[in-house]
């Protein structure tokens, strides 16, 4: 990964750009009017992009599929919470004010947003992402972005981003310390999502859960583990959880309950 600063560029641009490239240990290339493809092409590496309270990831393989920063469905499924309306993963999880949520596939991050936006101030949410880029890219955008609206802007802000391999991380928690562990693995089946999810495809860390992970979590969650999987997708059978399907959907929810 290399980082540069975006097309219409400033001296602020450039500041934070070099700052950024610090603080990842990255190589600052200066943009001179170059294409993000022509860099590419010189530096043979993936590029990370510093526009106006932006961030961009160019993969070097997928230069046409961005990864950045959008709350993407949770735009919408925040608002359907604030009216008291149903959310799938909020009912699986049983999600009320003051709980913890550990999200160990952080991703993009929506599903985190929502649970934030439920478990409120008092709450927690902590969003395990493997990749360090996506991770400094999300903590970026959660901080940043301008949902016009300030109850989604809060929940996004109150997100901590953690850069670990999730079993590891699980393994440094005490028994009991979330109140719900959520999965949400990079599915083998494509299915058809938003542009950032494209991207994400492209540089995503494909580690599949074990059953060490599964052990671990068991003993980390007060109350439930959550899976949201591919119908199709045998984890459920396999790691034992109790399954909400979903007649239309093509995500189901897995639970498995360790408060009895």
């Amino acid at each position: 990964m290399i980082i540069t600063t975006a097309g219409r560029t400033n001296n602020e641009m450039v500041q934070l750009a070099i700052r950024y490239a610090t603080l990842l240990q990255i190589p600052y290339i200066s943009r001179r009017k170059l294409s993000v493809e022509e860099i590419m092409v010189q530096e043979k590496d993936d590029v990370l992009v510093v526009g106006q309270n932006r961030l961009d990831i160019y993969p070097l393989n997928h230069p046409h599929e961005p990864i950045f920063f959008h709350p993407n469905s949770a735009m919408f499924r925040v608002k359907r919470v604030l009216r008291g309306e149903d959310d799938p993963l909020v009912y699986a999880a049983g999600l009320k004010e003051g709980m913890t949520f550990l999200d160990c596939t952080l991703g993009l991050g929506s599903d985190s947003i929502v649970a934030s936006s439920v478990v409120g101030k008092t709450g927690r949410v902590v969003g395990i992402e493997g990749n360090r880029f996506i991770a400094f890219l999300l903590q970026h955008g959660l901080k940043t972005w301008e949902s016009g609206n300030d109850e989604m802007n809060l929940a996004m802000s109150r997100i901590e981003v953690v850069q670990r391999n999730n079993l590891d991380f699980l393994k440094e928690q005490k028994n009991n310390s979330f109140d719900v562990v959520y999965f949400d693995p990079m599915f083998n089946m494509k299915i058809e999502e938003s542009d950032g999810i494209k991207g994400l495809r492209n540089i995503a860390l494909y580690t599949d859960i074990l059953e060490e992970t599964i052990v671990e979590a068991k003993r980390v969650a007060n109350k439930r583990i959550i899976l949201k999987d591919h119908w199709k997708s045998t984890r459920f059978e396999t790691f034992g959880f109790a399954v909400f399907r979903r007649k239309t959907a093509k995500f189901h929810f897995g639970v498995i309950g360790t408060d009895d």
